[in-house]
């Protein structure tokens, strides 16, 4: 069976990512291999995602899918954008980022945002190929659902009326920024 390495420790990232990924893979996690994240270095989501393939590709000598990827408010500014985990991080936890920017949000009668997916893929021979995929969307006044992951809760996909939180996961996954970005890969490289 041939293996592939998803370059991420998010456990939802990386459930995504595996069941978008052909069934004739074994899915390899970094933590599997006591592999550490790398330090998110870069100014964009695409070169986020670089980094972390060419990170992850030095360990293994079979093919690497690494995603970066967030939330862009654009009423402040597009952020969290490519701070989207650092975020959670400096607040404890993703529902308290999301306490805050509902927070922030407050006065704004503009609420659109758009989530954003930068994906890479490395194969063997260190040949990468990297896309991006994005859905646009409102953000909702309070955190609704727990399904999904992250910021999923506060966002409302364009002709929709439920948050990605509310969606049931196999709805979600066929519409978000992942998948489109998945899409995108797939039409380039055989995964």
């Amino acid at each position: 069976m041939k293996k592939i390495l998803i370059g991420t420790h998010n456990q939802g990232k990386f459930r995504e990512i595996a069941v978008l990924l052909s069934k004739k893979y074994k899915k390899i996690s970094p933590k599997s291999l006591k592999i550490k994240s790398p330090k998110e270095t870069g100014k964009t989501f695409g070169s986020n995602s670089k980094l972390k393939a060419n990170y992850f590709s030095k360990f293994v000598n079979f093919p690497v899918i690494s995603d970066d990827s967030g939330l862009c408010i654009k009423s402040i500014k597009n952020k969290p954008g490519i701070y989207s985990a650092r975020l959670a991080k400096k607040y404890g936890s993703f529902f308290k980022a999301m306490q805050y920017l509902l927070k922030k949000m407050k006065n704004k009668k503009n609420r659109s945002a758009y989530f954003i997916c930068a994906l890479t893929y490395k194969d063997k021979k260190k040949k990468s190929i990297s896309v991006i995929g994005k859905i646009n969307g409102t953000i909702s006044n309070k955190i609704r659902g727990n399904k999904g992951f992250g910021y999923d809760p506060i966002f409302i996909p364009n002709s929709y009326t439920k948050t990605f939180g509310e969606l049931p996961k196999y709805k979600k996954m066929k519409i978000d920024h992942r998948f489109i970005a998945f899409r995108k890969l797939k039409k380039r490289v055989r995964i």
